[in-house]
């Protein structure tokens, strides 16, 4: 099955081709000249249904559209919907660690707790009124400072106590397998076959 991904994010569509595996062929909207769609939607859900029928509508494939972010406790969920550009500019992974960090200076470990969040939604077409939507969500909380080299975005700074390091420090198929991104998209391969 060929889908398009509603998203330009090369870390993302590593990730979710690793975890598709050989019965889905993903592409980036960037292979076909897609802009990012404007995110309005007040949830995680809404931006990720946006996302993917605009997609559809601009390549006529099924579209796979991924909303996430992190959301932590002692900051009242932020930076949540806004976490790709919580310092500003879209996608300046360092700048946002660094007003994350700069918003939880002296915030002890246990008001430290977050969680990654992860919606897809797939339409079959743009105007599918019955799209697919798989959650994930990963627990873990915020370190002081950035650890390991893997990952991408805020995975330098989320400590999971399942794995007792950082995101940035786990091999990427463990990641992959059981981060928030991996949960929904077992949850939608479940539903897909």
């Amino acid at each position: 099955m060929k889908l398009v991904l509603a998203s330009s994010n090369a870390g993302k569509l590593a990730e979710l081709r690793d975890l598709l595996g050989d019965r889905f062929e993903l592409h980036a909207q960037s292979e076909f000249a897609v802009e990012d769609a404007e995110e309005i939607g007040l949830s995680f859900i809404e931006n990720a249904i946006l996302k993917a029928r605009q997609a559809s509508r601009a390549t006529g494939l099924p579209a796979l559209g991924d909303d996430s972010g992190l959301c932590v406790d002692a900051l009242d969920g932020a930076p949540g919907l806004y976490s790709a550009r919580y310092a500003g500019g879209h996608g300046d992974s360092e700048a946002n660690i660094d007003k994350l960090l700069g918003a939880l200076h002296g915030v002890p470990d246990e008001r430290r707790s977050g969680r990654f969040v992860c919606v897809l939604a797939l339409v079959r077409h743009a105007d599918d009124p019955m799209p697919l939507v798989a959650e994930g969500v990963w627990e873990g909380r915020i370190l002081h400072a950035r650890t390991g080299d893997n990952g991408f975005g805020y995975d330098p700074v989320f400590f999971s106590p399942t794995h007792g390091c950082g995101a940035a420090e786990l091999p990427a198929a463990s990641k992959n397998r059981d981060s928030h991104r991996g949960i929904a998209l077992a949850k939608l391969r479940a539903m897909l076959l």
